[in-house]
């Protein structure tokens, strides 16, 4: 690795001091560099939104990122403790977080091991981003693991030209406060600048006990001088929350929606109780350094390098007949990543190079802190300890060629090499020892056709492969990667007070890790490859700007998401189960905004968000369908200018679900054989729970600018 680090040092310095005969970059230009090596312009064939920092600045109250986005094309988003504040995720076309690839200024945020997104681990990391990007499909070839369904690439505040001092506050429903502080001191002799946040959230949650103690910071030093950026950035997070990962069976959810079972247990005298700390405890910090250079009038490159430090653990109190024990999950981790980007780009032409090593090591390990009637158990003992290291290494060449004023070309090429090693033993396998080494060929190409100004036409072809996480390998040794073909059509319409765009996909899957419904022993959604499976669909967005102060946006998405002969064991046999609806994939998603300016400083927004009737299982099972559900919200923001303390000062609430539905975003699906029942035969019995979301509930903030 240090040999990489040296030799892309060496490189950049060697091309920084070629001599440059044009006018420097503006700074802005500079820091999109830093995330241009994996985002996509209108002249690639790629579907995709843009969320700027005044978009997300709307609903910033608090909730986490994957919220913020619930309303973009064929999103759900869900929460464990049903408010958008502690656990929350995203899918995007039906596929959950581990197959959604995020970076924060091109460097790779999912573990390396699990591939997840912990949005919880940044709280209030929505405060420091200027602006990002949401692909669609494959999307354009990322740092870190391969986009299979969406990624999500976040660039953080950019430079202040000056100073600022902000400081947001909230207040809503459960309790829920949040305090942030926000400032820059500009830029100072035309060079420097120096800025911050420091954020603390806190929330009691809609389910029982599920609180959510967070703290956050985001402190960001930057150089700028002629054509040469350089950028220091630390963020870090420190969640405390409590369990809701447990979720509801069905008659609770009818009865107790809020109830929440995690840390159940019951005294001697056989009284139920709960215990105090049943909690989730985790800091994440982050180092990042940027140095972007203008080479020529054509030419600019960009190192990124990170450091990230993991470790926290969750507790559990643990019933087992007459013994009772606490124990405390551990993880710790580092992981380091180098980046190095070259951007030529001409009159008709743009070609990045890009490349990526990063390396992941990660301690697993279990203690008992305490027990009761438990027989020989030491409290200093790992009951598991096992080891996981991850080394990924990429290079990618993209290219845009415009042909004429109407034909554009894109081709994408990217090697992705993988060796992933694991030993020692988890919570539920005594010797874990994966030895895997991967190489991965991503090709991808398409092209953009202009039919006039307003009318353009789009095509791509994708093809990415995927490896299998920690957890995969746990459940099955034998796990194979995944491989994906996407196709790609659309057609987007462009006037002054009209746009209408349009997205056709077809993705063909081979051995897709499809979610089984089920969680192992430590949370963690459970999946299986699937053999062939596909899934196609059309996502329609259409904003119509009915007059000076009012506009309507919408987007739907229908879509088709099989398992092509899939099959299972059931009732003590293979069953073959034909074509079946891929799970926690909804045919159905709509949301539609109404955005009211009755005057300059004053917006109104009435949201709405639907999405269908969805399956927790691959069988289609009755009993695993969760209902279709529809949800409204209102949104208040008024700024007051020019006050005789402050500079702005704005009001914004949010009244969230204000028709006070019931509904349920997500949940698991697990199934087991009885065979005592009856001897001679074996019986599956399926079972469910249920993650319940809010009823009505509100947010109310107070953003102070000097």
């Amino acid at each position: 690795m240090k040999k990489i680090v040296f030799v892309l040092l060496a490189f950049s310095i060697s091309l920084s001091a070629q001599e440059s005969v044009v006018d420097s970059l503006e700074i802005q230009n500079l820091e999109e560099v830093i995330v241009s090596s994996t985002r996509v312009k209108e002249n690639i064939p790629i579907a995709f939104n843009n969320v700027s920092k005044e978009d997300i600045s709307k609903r910033n109250l608090g909730q986490d990122i994957p919220i913020l986005l619930n309303f973009l094309p064929n999103v759900v988003t869900t929460s464990d403790a049903g408010a958008g504040i502690g656990y929350t995720g995203i899918r995007i076309r039906g596929i959950n977080s581990q197959s959604i690839n995020v970076t924060i200024n091109g460097i790779p945020y999912n573990d390396a091991e699990s591939l997840g997104t912990f949005w919880v681990d940044l709280p209030d990391f929505s405060s420091s981003v200027e602006n990002l990007q949401v692909q669609r499909g494959i999307g354009t070839s990322v740092n870190g693991s391969s986009a299979f369904g969406a990624s999500i690439n976040i660039l953080t505040d950019k430079i202040s030209q000056n100073p600022y001092f902000e400081a947001a506050n909230t207040v809503g429903s459960f309790n829920t406060i949040k305090n942030n502080f926000r400032f820059s001191t500009g830029l100072l002799n035309d060079t420097f600048e120096f800025s911050g946040r420091l954020s603390k959230i806190d929330s009691d949650g809609y389910i029982d006990r599920a609180f959510s103690d967070l703290k956050s910071y985001f402190l960001q030093l930057s150089y700028k001088k002629n054509k040469t950026l350089l950028k220091f950035i630390n963020f870090a997070g420190h969640e405390r929350t409590y369990q809701a990962w447990n979720g509801i069976d069905l008659q609770t959810l009818e009865n107790n929606r809020t109830y929440n079972p995690s840390g159940l247990y019951y005294d001697l005298n056989g009284e139920e109780r709960f215990h105090e700390n049943e909690v989730d405890n985790y800091k994440q910090d982050h180092f990042q350094f940027h140095w972007t250079q203008s080479i020529s009038r054509n030419l600019t490159s960009n190192l990124g390098l990170n450091l990230t430090n993991g470790k926290g653990a969750y507790e559990q109190y643990n019933e087992n007949g007459s013994e009772d024990f606490i124990t405390r999950k551990w993880l710790e981790n580092q992981f380091y990543v180098v980046n190095f980007n070259l951007n030529y780009s001409k009159k008709k032409s743009n070609i990045i190079l890009g490349s990526t090593y990063s390396e992941y090591d990660g301690d697993h390990f279990g203690e008992t802190i305490w027990s009761q009637n438990s027989g020989n158990i030491e409290y200093t003992d790992l009951f598991y300890n096992g080891n996981g290291l991850k080394k990924d290494f990429s290079n990618f060449v993209k290219s845009i060629y415009q042909f004429s004023d109407k034909i554009s070309v894109y081709a994408d090429l990217q090697l992705r090499k993988i060796d992933y090693e694991t030993s020692g033993s988890t919570s539920n396998v005594d010797e874990l020892a994966v030895n895997k080494k991967y190489s991965f060929f991503n090709p991808k190409a398409g092209f953009n056709y202009s039919l006039n100004d307003k009318n353009k036409i789009y095509f791509s072809l994708s093809r990415a492969f995927r490896e299998p996480t920690r957890s995969d390998f746990e459940n099955n040794l034998n796990i194979q990667p995944e491989e994906l073909a996407d196709y790609e059509f659309g057609w987007k319409y462009k006037s002054e007070k009209f746009y209408f765009g349009s997205n056709l996909y077809y993705m063909n899957y081979k051995n897709q890790l499809v979610l089984t419904g089920a969680l192992d022993d430590v949370g963690t959604p459970i999946r299986e490859n699937s053999g062939k499976s596909y899934r196609k669909g059309i996502e329609l967005e259409t904003m119509l700007k009915a007059s000076n102060n009012f506009d309507i946006s919408t987007n739907i998405s229908f879509s088709k998401n099989k398992n092509i002969d899939y099959k299972t064991n059931f009732n003590g046999e293979v069953t073959n189960w034909g074509d079946t609806d891929i799970s926690f994939s909804p045919n159905l998603i709509s949301s539609i905004a109404f955005n009211y300016n009755p005057k300059k400083d004053l917006n109104i927004s009435l949201l709405n968000k639907f999405v269908g009737d969805q399956y927790m299982s691959n069988t289609e099972s009755v009993v695993s369908k969760l209902s279709s559900y529809s949800t409204t919200d209102l949104n208040f923001i008024y700024s007051f200018k020019k006050s005789k303390y402050f500079n702005e000062i704005i009001f914004t609430v949010m009244l969230n679900n204000i028709f006070n539905k019931e509904y349920v975003s997500n949940g698991y699906y697990y199934t087991f054989d009885d065979t005592w029942s009856d001897p001679n035969m074996v019986t599956t019995v399926e079972g469910t729970g249920y993650y319940p979301q809010a009823k009505r509930n509100f947010l109310i903030g107070f953003t102070f600018k000097l």
